[in-house]
């Protein structure tokens, strides 16, 4: 039997490669379909594409969130200064400065003297870092993945307990009087009684007969209920993903629950299906959350 997967969850990886040092987080919450967002230091965008694959070859529903962060061991902050440089600006400047025409200048500023102050490009020099990021994007999304399956196998005993309680009701609302052939046949005859004293004419009574017929027959809604509890054991059984496939089936149950109420004329069988519905409504709640 396939395990069902839920759509919540958090991961952290953390690596290091050479003088670099790299951590992944990523959330991931319910979505009707998938939409994968990252966030990188500067530079790292050209990584997007790749982790957008590693998204989709795991999940199919949910948002995921993740985030990289980057950042150089103590001792190799990539920044440097070009003395040559600084000394040719103080040379340059003594003549200002011996005439009284310039105050001497602040070292701050002579950093901020474009090519003094410089530091290493974004792109690290260590080959094979990228490598190293995706792969552990990789390890990330495969936590993040045992988290969601954690959550479905959490989430799949309530929707079986669920299901099983829409069947008894089910099967109450078949062993009901209102629901037995004999009880429609008495309704319709003592409804047909009141329209043959009326004096209606034929074909008004044909339709009227065939419509209490219609309204009172409540069979068609217990059987379509029945195989809707078959349908949503095979699919709970199948796995993910068949969150979409269950949540239409919550639709085609509510559907038959709200038609039930509505052709009953017995407060039994109507307290029977407003217990449908409640919990129709709390399974629904719970497929929510099913990739």
């Amino acid at each position: 039997m396939a395990a069902l997967s839920g759509m919540t969850g958090f991961a952290r990886c953390e690596g290091v490669h050479g003088e670099w040092r790299w951590v992944w987080e990523t959330r991931s919450v319910n979505g009707k379909g998938l939409e994968a967002r990252f966030r990188f230091p500067s530079g790292y965008d050209r990584l997007e594409i790749r982790a957008r694959e590693l998204a989709k070859a795991r999940f199919v529903r949910g948002n995921i969130q993740s985030s990289l962060n980057l950042r150089r061991d103590a001792g190799h902050s990539g920044l440097s200064i070009d003395t040559a440089r600084l000394d040719a600006l103080l040379e340059a400047s003594r003549p200002y400065v011996e005439s009284g025409r310039v105050q001497p200048p602040a070292f701050e500023g002579l950093l901020q003297v474009p090519g003094v102050l410089g530091g290493e490009e974004a792109e690290p020099a260590e080959a094979g870092l990228d490598e190293a990021i995706v792969d552990g994007l990789a390890k990330t999304f495969d936590a993040l993945r045992a988290a969601r399956r954690d959550e479905g196998a959490a989430v799949e005993p309530v929707l079986r307990g669920h299901v099983g309680t829409i069947e008894d009701l089910t099967r109450q609302a078949a062993g009901s009087a209102a629901a037995r052939i004999d009880t429609i046949r008495d309704r319709i005859a003592a409804k047909f009684a009141d329209l043959l004293a009326g004096d209606l004419p034929e074909d008004r009574l044909t339709q009227e007969a065939a419509a209490m017929a219609v309204k009172m027959d409540v069979r068609e809604e217990i059987e379509r209920l029945t195989a809707h509890v078959a349908s949503a054991r095979e699919l709970i059984a199948a796995g993910s993903p068949v969150g979409r496939k269950l949540d239409f089936l919550c639709q085609e149950f509510n559907r038959e629950a709200n038609t039930l109420c509505s052709k009953s004329s017995d407060s039994s069988l109507t307290q029977i299906g407003l217990e449908l519905k409640n919990t129709i409504d709390q399974f629904r709640e719970q497929v929510q959350n099913v990739e």
